[in-house]
């Protein structure tokens, strides 16, 4: 990230640009174009392809940034994935590990940091629970994206935390089940087949109808913006919500766990 923050601040200079007068050109502001140049900000590839445009670099941003070792890639694309997630107008995931991080409680989001292998300490703990409460304010803006959940039922049966987290947790997924334009469903965890066996993903469309695709693994994480690769995870989502329990069911089912703390 270093490395192409300093090939910007070279072509950025050579062009005859400020920090700020490119930054403007941009509409992203002086601090960002900073940022990306000292390597604490990745540069996205979006941002690359233009920037290699008005600076006359012949792809070299955009060639540099494709060649980061995975290390920095990682981090790339969670951070691409949650701009996305900011801005998207519609937002739909299947879930079969934990719960969707926009419907985690804060007691429930510790607990799966406390988990993690290596360990964190509090301080991590609190600083990455305390963001991923922070996401879930797109879901509370005057125009909130539509969302959909599906989630297998193990994870809503899962007692993550302890009693008490998990009993805090299905309240508030009862709470957001009522919520206009977010559908959580649950998958029966009795269904002999279903179109989740390959994992957990979300789909995102931006306010341009740009269709993206985001997947995480042991070890990782993918952006997809490929259109035959996100048509395949879209057909995987439909799938999944016609085999998945109703929104009305699903309540239904989340009163009875609750009805049996």
């Amino acid at each position: 990230m270093k490395m192409v923050g300093a090939l910007l601040a070279l072509y950025r200079k050579e062009a005859g640009h400020t920090q700020r007068s490119l930054g403007e050109r941009f509409v992203i502001g002086e601090e960002q174009i900073a940022s990306i140049e000292q390597g604490r900000r990745p540069l996205k590839p979006d941002l690359a392809e233009q920037l290699d445009e008005l600076l006359g670099t012949k792809g070299a941003l955009s060639v540099a940034l494709s060649r980061m070792p995975e290390v920095d890639l990682v981090p790339l694309w969670a951070e691409e994935f949650l701009d996305r997630e900011r801005e998207a107008i519609v937002i739909s995931s299947y879930e079969n590990q934990v719960l969707p991080g926009l419907l985690q409680t804060e007691g429930y989001a510790r607990a799966v940091f406390h988990s993690r292998v290596p360990f964190y300490d509090e301080d991590r703990i609190a600083q990455l629970a305390t963001a991923r409460i922070e996401r879930q304010g797109i879901l509370h803006r005057k125009e909130p994206p539509i969302t959909c959940f599906v989630v297998w039922e193990p994870v809503v049966r899962a007692p993550i935390g302890g009693q008490e987290v998990w009993a805090e947790q299905l309240r508030h997924l009862r709470a957001c089940a009522e919520a206009p334009g977010l559908m959580l469903q649950v998958l029966p965890q009795s269904r002999t087949s279903h179109a989740g066996l390959n994992g957990p993903f979300v789909l995102l469309e931006t306010p341009e109808h740009q269709r993206l695709a985001y997947t995480e693994n042991q070890r990782g994480s993918q952006l997809i913006a490929d259109p035959d690769e996100v048509a395949i995870l879209t057909q995987k989502c439909a799938m999944l919500r016609s085999q998945a329990l109703t929104p009305e069911d699903t309540r239904d089912l989340l009163d009875r766990l609750l009805g049996e703390q």
